[in-house]
């Protein structure tokens, strides 16, 4: 007999429940005879109240059990049994009302609101300013569903996506002719894809080759080293070839004049975002990543006081790398290619060499065109050697981790205090696969509000009871190459992607800035990614970013925040055609949310929860239709 995980997925099949009779196999005769003694009890109960009048029967439409075929669209679920939805029930900014969501303008089929180019145009250029992110106020918000490009196709899957890309998808060919001798993507215009070899500026052979070099230089292989962050990132082949190496990278760029750098990032199915190092800090906590790296990201890194590797120290984790290649590196060999000055290329190194001492790091190495600094465990030296004026000043007070807005800083942030120069700032993480569940160490010190060792564990098993059940109702979530960037909206300490990390998957953990605890530290000493959100905001990614959305209660945190339909709206900007989603939260407020789905023709289908129909949790699961922007005139054709 098949079980679910035979049947494809469809968002509107209803999921099976258990029999409450499991030791007995079904036959032909028990319909009728249940249906035999549910009418004699009712004739029955109705002799016993005295009721004379012949009653009218209708046979149940449907079986509790039953599948729908793939075809089927829409259905009703019937709660009248488990809880009645009070459908008048809504908050002041969420009465729902009937709404077309139509199709925007072609126009709009790369459309990224937080770093749309004209707004960009408006604020200042120095320091790139104007490159960072630059929202539309509320009258600006559309109201439509932004198209995909016309001949779009379903992405290759992971790790063949990782080489390849459809053309359709991302109809760009800047690069293939601006980074054509370093090797970044080809097109393949007999099969209309493009490929890409793996290489970058510094590394034209390849990435793999690249990250073998930095591998002698220091241990890529032991665990120490999971997260990692990529600066000015271009088609991020340095992320996507860590990946085999069980180091997951946040790769990040601004969307620039090379035109979707980030975007074939993520088509590629590697983590991404839009993102630049101006005034404001990186979305990150402090102490997230084991390694920086840079390679000729171009990202002045001596000037404006150091501000900008201040900001790597701050989001660095202590003892952890940053790595540098291309100029000014070995300038002495390489300055003729280069076609800059030696004593330009030698005032750029020491600057950069001075911010690195301000910050107490130490160089490890500098080899061909590599160089390496680490930064110390703790802070005791430093500040010893801020004493003798060696060092640049400690942060006052406040929280290194808050960074949604937060204006960058010249000064140190400290590490936690330690009783002695042996000891790590903060704790001692556990290597890579163990650090998924140990303790982490802000956890055991007790610096996130509310969460124990003890709720840490439960939270845990949790998830995976929950992604367990998430997979009985799609049976496709755990069919490798089904489905490869994830987007959790909040995650708070980061089980749902936890229990999903033995699936060929990755997941933008997001922690909204609208929550009581900040645990994105958490997520990071998991050796998971993520970064933090205001959800009444778009994100800083493409449209089409991810195959699937995970939304936990989103829709009661910002019920008086925002407009739920905007919410969506962000969501289906950047779901892939016939990407999924899965919402939890409660049934009134699932009832509105469909009401809006529906009318962005999504297919949806609300369920039980894992525990059962008494919970007011429900969970609704959709797909997003596949549609594309009609053909357009080939003289209108500009994109390539």
């Amino acid at each position: 007999m098949a079980s679910n995980y035979d049947r494809p997925y469809h968002p509107t099949s209803k999921p099976s429940k258990p029999s409450l009779f499991p030791w007995k196999k079904p036959n032909v005769y028990t319909l009728p005879v249940v249906l035999f003694l549910c009418i004699c009890s009712y004739f029955f109960g109705l002799w016993q109240h005295g009721g004379t009048s012949m009653p009218t029967f209708k046979l149940p439409c449907k079986s509790s059990n039953q599948i729908h075929p793939a075809t089927t669209t829409s259905t009703t679920l019937d709660f009248s049994s488990h809880h009645t939805p009070n459908l008048t029930a809504s908050t002041s900014s969420h009465s729902v009302k009937p709404e077309v969501y139509p199709p925007c303008d072609l126009k709009f089929s790369e459309y990224t609101p937080c770093e749309d180019a004209k707004r960009s145009l408006k604020f200042d250029r120095d320091r790139l300013i104007y490159r960072e992110r630059h929202c539309p106020e509320k009258n600006e918000l559309l109201k439509c569903r932004v198209p995909a490009p016309h001949g779009y196709k379903t992405v290759f899957s992971w790790p063949m996506s990782r080489d390849l890309a459809w053309y359709a998808n991302v109809p760009h060919k800047e690069l293939t002719v601006e980074k054509a001798v370093q090797n970044w993507i080809i097109y393949e215009g007999d099969r209309n894809r493009l490929r890409f070899p793996g290489g970058g500026t510094m590394f034209p052979n390849g990435a793999d080759a690249y990250i073998d070099d930095i591998g002698k230089l220091i241990n890529l292989k032991d665990g120490s080293i999971r997260t990692a962050i990529d600066t000015g990132c271009g088609v991020a082949s340095w992320g996507a070839y860590l990946l085999s190496r069980n180091i997951l990278t946040m790769s990040f760029a601004p969307r620039d004049t090379h035109v979707s750098q980030v975007q074939f990032a993520l088509e590629r199915g590697v983590p991404a975002l839009i993102g630049v190092i101006a005034s404001k800090r990186l979305p990150y906590p402090s102490r997230a990543f084991d390694m920086a790296h840079c390679s000729r990201c171009l990202i002045p890194w001596g000037q404006h006081d150091g501000v900008y590797l201040t900001e790597v120290d701050r989001v660095l984790r202590p003892g952890g790398y940053w790595i540098l290649s291309g100029p000014p590196i070995r300038w002495q060999k390489y300055w003729k290619g280069w076609e800059r000055t030696k004593e330009d290329l030698n005032a750029e190194q020491t600057s950069i060499e001075d911010v690195a001492k301000s910050l107490c790091w130490k160089k490890l190495v500098e080899k061909d065109d590599i160089a390496i600094w680490q930064k110390p465990n703790n802070h005791l030296t430093c500040q010893n050697n801020r004493k003798l004026g060696k060092s640049r000043n400690f942060c006052p007070a406040n929280d290194p981790d808050k960074a949604w807005y937060t204006k960058l800083d010249t000064c140190l942030t400290p590490l936690p205090e330690v009783a002695d120069n042996e000891q790590v700032a903060g704790g001692k993480l556990a290597k890579w696969p163990q650090r998924l569940n140990a303790i982490p160490p802000r956890i055991n010190k007790g610096t996130v509000k509310g969460v124990t060792a003890e709720v840490f564990k439960q939270d845990s098993e949790l998830w995976k009871k929950r992604v367990s059940y998430y997979k009985s109702v799609n049976n496709q979530l755990g069919n490798p190459g089904r489905y490869r960037n994830l987007l959790d909206m909040n995650a708070y300490l980061g089980g749902f992607a936890a229990a999903l990390v033995d699936l060929p998957v990755w997941v933008m953990n997001v922690v909204p800035v609208d929550v009581k605890a900040n645990t994105l530290g958490v997520i990071y000493e998991r050796g998971l990614i993520g970064t933090y959100q205001n959800w009444c905001e778009a994100m800083s990614t493409y449209p089409r970013t991810y195959d699937l959305i995970h939304a936990d209660s989103v829709f009661t945190l910002y019920a008086d925040r925002c407009e739920m339909d905007d919410i969506l709206l962000e969501m289906d900007r950047i779901l892939r055609p016939e990407g999924s989603v899965i919402i939890r939260d409660d049934v009134d407020m699932l009832v509105k949310i469909k009401s809006i789905i529906d009318a962005m023709e999504w297919d949806s289908q609300i369920v039980d929860h894992e525990d059962g129909p008494q919970e007011r949790e429900k969970l609704l699961f959709a797909v997003k239709k596949y549609w594309t922007a009609p053909a357009a005139p080939e003289d209108d054709e500009t994109s390539s």
